[in-house]
């Protein structure tokens, strides 16, 4: 029996704290005309000082879960696509699992800079249709705002902070993730790029005073290779599914810039009003781009059952690839009981699993370190 990995659940979490132009012209040499005239871009979203990666990853992972009437406990896969871990290791995958309650669960990160969403969806996707697994929690998170360096006006203006989360369960029904693609091209590894904080430049009192802990781009060869690749992953993807662009009904690119992405529009000659665009609002929240525009599509009624939508992308790597999806709407499910006591009591119950947990580890050290230390019999 063929199986199909179906979108049923998706949610989003953003900083209530809003970034207008006006602000950044306060602070840095520009304009919020030129910044709008250049990026398209009007506000952005900052996370707040008690806001990480994986608080906006767990508010959108839950947010997803509900409308999905899947409870954490039956969530096999969490896989957190992000440019901004809460640490190198542990993943920031496994604090979500952790924090959501999804006891069964595998977890890890993925890191394809903003591609990552249509990396960790195709992943996910996969597993489910060879039938390894029957769902998985998919979600993109970030909080660029820890990286960007606030005195520089080429980038400072371009980022924000978000998360949002799709739910894929496997289905007998045709539909869901079609096909996708996925590329990448290391040469242009240092266009984008943070140069300084992993084994190869660990962090010094020198890479700290040089900036090399913030984001470092080429703005103009970024700019050169984006237009290229969004119009051409679009139109591979749609080859690899037996497809045209004329029956495609809505494309959700990356959210990086307004003009990459009439620049893709012109490129496969079709509409603007087939695109759905958010940049102005969140700008680029890298991997969270992705699934925080599905999320806002959906509420603004343009994605409808049946629907074919292309998803995307391209990052730094650098990579690019996109995904065909077919919307299909799932069967209402019955409100199961944590949907009811709200999601206040779900993470109620997740940190007192969490507390029992490392509760029991430190019995068992007690009980049985020592023997185990020594190597006594």
């Amino acid at each position: 029996m063929a199986r199909y990995a179906h979108i049923t659940g998706w949610g989003m979490s953003v900083p209530s704290r809003v970034l207008t132009n006006d602000e950044l012209a306060r602070t840095v040499e520009t304009t919020k005309e030129w910044i709008v005239e250049r990026t398209g871009i009007r506000e952005r979203r900052v996370a707040s000082p008690q806001q990480t990666t994986a608080s906006l990853a767990t508010d959108a992972a839950l947010k997803a879960l509900a409308a999905a009437g899947l409870s954490p406990r039956q969530v096999q896969l969490v896989i957190v696509a992000t440019s901004t871990p809460e640490h190198i290791f542990p993943a920031t995958a496994c604090l979500v699992q952790d924090r959501i309650g999804a006891a069964s669960a595998g977890a890890f990160d993925l890191s394809a800079a903003c591609t990552g969403f249509v990396y960790a969806l195709s992943v996910a996707s996969q597993l489910i249709q060879t039938g390894a697994y029957q769902n998985a929690l998919v979600i993109g998170s970030e909080t660029l705002s820890r990286i960007v360096n606030w005195n520089d006006r080429a980038t400072c203006v371009l980022f924000g902070d978000g998360a949002g989360a799709l739910v894929l369960q496997s289905s007998s029904r045709p539909g869901g993730v079609l096909a996708f693609s996925m590329h990448s091209d290391g040469s242009g590894g240092d266009l984008l790029s943070l140069p300084a904080g992993g084994s190869r430049m660990p962090a010094t009192h020198e890479t700290i005073d040089q900036g090399l802990h913030f984001v470092s781009m080429n703005g103009r060869e970024v700019y050169r290779f984006a237009t290229r690749v969004m119009a051409a992953a679009t139109r591979e993807v749609l080859a690899k599914a037996g497809y045209v662009l004329g029956e495609v009904d809505l494309i959700i690119p990356h959210q990086a810039n307004q003009r990459i992405i009439e620049a893709a529009a012109r490129q496969l000659r079709v509409s603007m009003d087939r695109f759905f665009v958010n940049v102005d609002r969140y700008g680029n929240t890298s991997t969270a781009s992705i699934p925080i525009a599905i999320c806002e599509a959906f509420a603004a009624g343009r994605l409808h059952v049946g629907d074919r939508v292309v998803l995307v992308g391209f990052g730094a790597g650098l990579t690019w690839g996109a995904a065909l999806l077919q919307w299909v709407a799932h069967a209402p499910v019955p409100a199961a009981p944590w949907r009811l006591s709200g999601l206040f009591i779900v993470r109620a119950m997740a940190w007192l699993r969490s507390v029992l947990r490392r509760l029991s580890r430190r019995v068992e050290a007690f009980l049985f370190g020592e023997r185990g230390d020594t190597g006594r019999p």
